[in-house]
C-alpha cells in the first residue's frame, strides 16, 4: 500500500536517515546527526514543507519544498528543492505521488507555481518531471554565485 502525507516531528529520525541517503546520492558525506538537526530546524521553523511516502511503516521517499516569491507575479512560488525515493522503492510511483503532494500544496497555498532544477544528465528526472506536467523553460540562463 502506497501512502503520502505531510512529514511530522515524530518522523524526524527515519526522515533523517532517508535525507542522509539523498545527500550521499549527491556525493556528500554521511552525517545523520547533522541531517536530523537540519530537518528539525526546517520543520520547527516552518522554513519548508516536507511530504513523505510510506509503505508498511517505512519511509520510502520524500519531497521538500521551500517558499519563494515572484515579484513580477506578486505571488508565492514553491521551490521543489529535494525529491528522493529510496533505491529499493524506485519505479513504484512514489515520486509521482510526492509530486502530486507538491502540486496540492501549490494549489492550497494559492501559489503561482512550482520551480525546480535538475541536472542535464539526470535522465530519470528529465523524464519524470515532464510526465508530471512540468515544462522545461529555456528562455533564461540559470546562474549561481557561491560564497566560499
Amino acid at each position: 500500500m502506497k501512502n503520502t502525507r505531510k512529514a511530522a516531528a515524530e518522523d524526524l529520525v527515519r526522515l533523517a536517515e532517508l535525507f542522509d541517503q539523498y545527500r550521499i546520492f549527491y556525493h556528500k558525506e554521511s552525517d545523520i546527526p547533522a541531517a536530523q538537526n537540519f530537518l528539525k530546524e526546517r520543520i520547527g521553523n516552518k522554513d519548508s514543507e516536507i511530504f513523505v511516502a510510506e509503505e508498511n511503516g517505512n519511509l520510502t521517499g520524500f519531497v521538500q519544498l521551500y517558499p519563494i516569491f515572484s515579484s513580477t507575479r506578486m505571488q508565492r512560488y514553491w521551490l521543489l528543492n529535494d525529491l528522493y525515493v529510496n533505491e529499493g522503492h524506485r519505479g513504484k510511483g512514489y515520486s509521482k505521488q510526492l509530486i502530486e503532494e507538491a502540486k496540492e500544496l501549490c494549489r492550497s497555498s494559492g501559489a503561482c507555481g512550482i520551480l525546480l532544477e535538475t541536472g542535464k544528465t539526470n535522465d530519470v528526472g528529465n523524464q519524470l518531471y515532464p510526465s508530471c506536467g512540468f515544462e522545461r523553460y529555456d528562455a533564461v540562463n540559470f546562474y549561481e554565485w557561491s560564497n566560499k
